[in-house]
Parts: C-alpha cells; sequence; structure tokens
C-alpha cells in the first residue's frame, strides 16, 4: 500500500510538472506571437510609408521628365497669318519670310484670320498654335489697376468744370440710351486746360476713381519715339487695348508734347512727332467707332496745339480750369485743412484773401508748410501765425521764381 500511494505521487507530481512545463511553453508561444504580431504591424506601417514616398518620387520624376522635355523641345516661331488658302495659311514669320504652310487639325480654322498671331513650327512652320494679341509693355502699362484716392469733394472750386466732365465722361457710360432716343453722339474726348497747379491732373484722377470703366493714363511724351513708325504703333495699340477693355477712359497727360502744331520746316524728329499726332487724329476721327472709349487729354500751353486737335468731333468739350477766385482760394483751403488741427484764431477767409494768385497746388503746399512749422515747433495745432508764415514763404518763392533769369540760377 506504502509503494502504491508513493507511486501516485510520483505521478501526480509528474502530471504538475508536465502542465508547468506545457504552461510556460504556452506563455512563451503568445510572446513571441505578440512580438512578431508589432513587428509585422511595423513592417506594414514601413511598407506603406515607403509606397507613398515612391508615388511622390515617381511623380516627381514624371515633373522633371516633362520639364527636361520642354527644355530640349525646339522653340516655337512667332508669326502672323496673312491670308488663308483652303485649310492651309499663308503666314510672315519673324524674319520677314512668307510660307505656305499647314494648319494644326486641333485648332479651329474659323479662329484664324488674317492679321492673327499664331506660333509656327520651327523645322516645318506649320501653324501650331494661335496666340493673343502682343501689346507693348508701355502701352499694356497705361491701365490703372488701383483706383486713385482722389475724389470729387477733394477738389475745391471747380464745381462747375467738375459737371461739365461729368457730363462728357460719365454721362455715356451711365445712360448710353438717352443719346440714342436723342439722335446725338455721345462726346468722344475733353480737354482740360489751364495754367499749372489748377487740378488738371487731379479731375482725371477723380473720374479715375469714381468711374468703373477702365483707365488707361500715361504722359504724351512717352509716345514720342526714336524710330519711325513707333509712335504711331504705341497711339494704335493703346486704342485698341482700349477697344478691348471698353468702356474705358484714355488720359493723355502734356498733350502739347505730341499735339504741337505742325510745321512745313521740321527735323526727323519732329515729323516722327508728327506722324504720332496724325496716328492720334485718325484713332479718334477715324473709321472705328469709340462710343464705349473716351479720351481726356489735359496741357497749360494750348496756344502750341494743332487745330486739328481743337475741332469738335475729337475733342467735343475743352474746359478751362481758371486760377482759383477768392471763393474757390476759401473752398481749398477748407478741402486741404480738413483733417488739420486748427487753432481758434485761424481764419480761412482771410487766409483766402491773402493768398491772392495762389493755384490750387500753391495753396496745398502752404497747408503742407504750416502743418511742419506746427509739427517743428512740438505744439498739437496750427495756428494763424503758422499759415500767414507759410503764406508769405510760397509768395516770395513765387516771385523769386518769376525775377529769376538763367545768371540767377546758375550764381
Amino acid at each position: 500500500m506504502a509503494s502504491e500511494a508513493e507511486d501516485a505521487t510520483r505521478k501526480s507530481e509528474s502530471f504538475k510538472s508536465v502542465v508547468s512545463d506545457q504552461d510556460a511553453s504556452l506563455s512563451r508561444l503568445r510572446g513571441n506571437f505578440d512580438e512578431l504580431s508589432k513587428k509585422a504591424q511595423q513592417l506594414l506601417t514601413e511598407k506603406l510609408f515607403l509606397e507613398n514616398e515612391y508615388a511622390q518620387l515617381k511623380r516627381r520624376a514624371n515633373r522633371l521628365d516633362e520639364e527636361l522635355r520642354n527644355i530640349k523641345s525646339p522653340p516655337l516661331v512667332i508669326g502672323y497669318v496673312q491670308d488663308l488658302i483652303d485649310d492651309q495659311a499663308v503666314v510672315r514669320s519673324s524674319n520677314g519670310t512668307v510660307f505656305l504652310v499647314s494648319v494644326n487639325k486641333r485648332l479651329e480654322f474659323k479662329d484664324l484670320k488674317p492679321g492673327t498671331r499664331v506660333a509656327l513650327n520651327q523645322d516645318t512652320l506649320s501653324v501650331i498654335d494661335i496666340l493673343s494679341d502682343s501689346w507693348d509693355p508701355l502701352v499694356s502699362g497705361t491701365e490703372v489697376i488701383d483706383s486713385t484716392s482722389v475724389e470729387y469733394s477733394s477738389i475745391g472750386g471747380l464745381d462747375a468744370q467738375i459737371q461739365e466732365l461729368r457730363e462728357a465722361i460719365e454721362l455715356p457710360f451711365e445712360n448710353p440710351g438717352a443719346f440714342e432716343e436723342f439722335g446725338i453722339d455721345p462726346p468722344k474726348g475733353v480737354l482740360l486746360t489751364g495754367p499749372p497747379g489748377t487740378g488738371k491732373t487731379m479731375l482725371a484722377k477723380a473720374v479715375a476713381n469714381a468711374t468703373k470703366a477702365t483707365f488707361l493714363g500715361l504722359v504724351g511724351a512717352e509716345l514720342a519715339q526714336k524710330y519711325i513708325g513707333e509712335g504711331g504703333r504705341m497711339v494704335r495699340e493703346l486704342f485698341d487695348l482700349a477697344r478691348e477693355k471698353a468702356p474705358s477712359i484714355i488720359f493723355i497727360d502734356e498733350l502739347d508734347s505730341i499735339g504741337s502744331r505742325r510745321l512745313d520746316t521740321a527735323t526727323s524728329g519732329d515729323r516722327e512727332v508728327q506722324r504720332t499726332l496724325m496716328q492720334l487724329l485718325s484713332e479718334m476721327d477715324g473709321f472705328e467707332s469709340l462710343n464705349n472709349v473716351k479720351v481726356i487729354a489735359a496741357t497749360n500751353r494750348p496756344e502750341l496745339l494743332d487745330v486739328a486737335l481743337l475741332r469738335p468731333g475729337r475733342f467735343d468739350r475743352i474746359i478751362e480750369i481758371p486760377m482759383p477766385d477768392i471763393n474757390a482760394r476759401n473752398t481749398i483751403f477748407q478741402v486741404h485743412s480738413r483733417s488739420m488741427p486748427l487753432f481758434e484764431d485761424v481764419d480761412l477767409r482771410k487766409l483766402a484773401i491773402m493768398a491772392d494768385g495762389f493755384s490750387g497746388a500753391e495753396i496745398k503746399s502752404t497747408t503742407i508748410e504750416a502743418g511742419i512749422s506746427a509739427i517743428s515747433d512740438g505744439r498739437d495745432s496750427v495756428t494763424k501765425s503758422d499759415l500767414v508764415a507759410a503764406i508769405n514763404k510760397i509768395a516770395r518763392k513765387r516771385r523769386q521764381g518769376s525775377s529769376m533769369g538763367p545768371d540767377g540760377l546758375y550764381g
């Protein structure tokens, strides 16, 4: 009996040992399984990351291949269509030679017409693409994108002139049907004349700010070019651009630089300026309509202008901007001192009387000088003495400028 009990005890211990070994093995297997699972998940994540990176590198390689092909591809020649024959085109290349070439089948043949700018294959000169019309950089740069800050309310003493300008420029844009009902053509252009500093350019800036039309502005001297035909071409492109962006307003400052009276005796430079003037006359009074294009010009030397510019049909209204009278000077003082802190003793009416003969620009300069004086003294307002001293200073400069000759300029 004792031996049987011992055998049973040994078997029990052996069974427990086997079970314990099996539990340890199972625990190790579970640990290995968890570790392999984590490693597999990590490898899967790395695989996805590498696949994503591979896709990005592949796209970048494709872009670089495309850029490389574009760099290696031969350039296209710029030319112009002169005529169309069946399904072919007569083109003039940039070097002046004329060819009869084929047209790319993917292009709309109806879009081709004489004068169209096209891209030509360098080898076969066949028409590859239709290009938009080119503009001279000076012409394309005339468009005023950002509206000016000048408003009609910031121009003092010119109420009658502002009304005339708005009737001639803004009214045809706002109510074109009324002109048709009355059977009349709206004015094509307005000429602003007057001494320097009276507000001609400011009026044009106010129009640019008030109207929703495209505003093209340049100085007349920019149209005077060195080579024959360049000035006329720029005038033609300027009006073509204005028609394309209609309704539009063309502002030509210092018109006398290209619109001076034509003389029989002239140098080659004068003749080129005269060609530019004739192109301007042709555009303003030519065959193509200017219903949605208005021209504003400004000059302080109207006596120099050619008579052909001044006739009705080109500049239908000639608005003279005079030197301001006492009421106008008072209004200009009010405009320029609107945001200026003034002392109680300031009487703008008396200042307007003292500034007899001053232009609007000189009155503005007076207020600036008075403000600088107050700032220099550390005061928070402008006094009467500041403005009186500024008036005397501007008046003294005017007298010196009028009496100073060439000898005075150079000592």
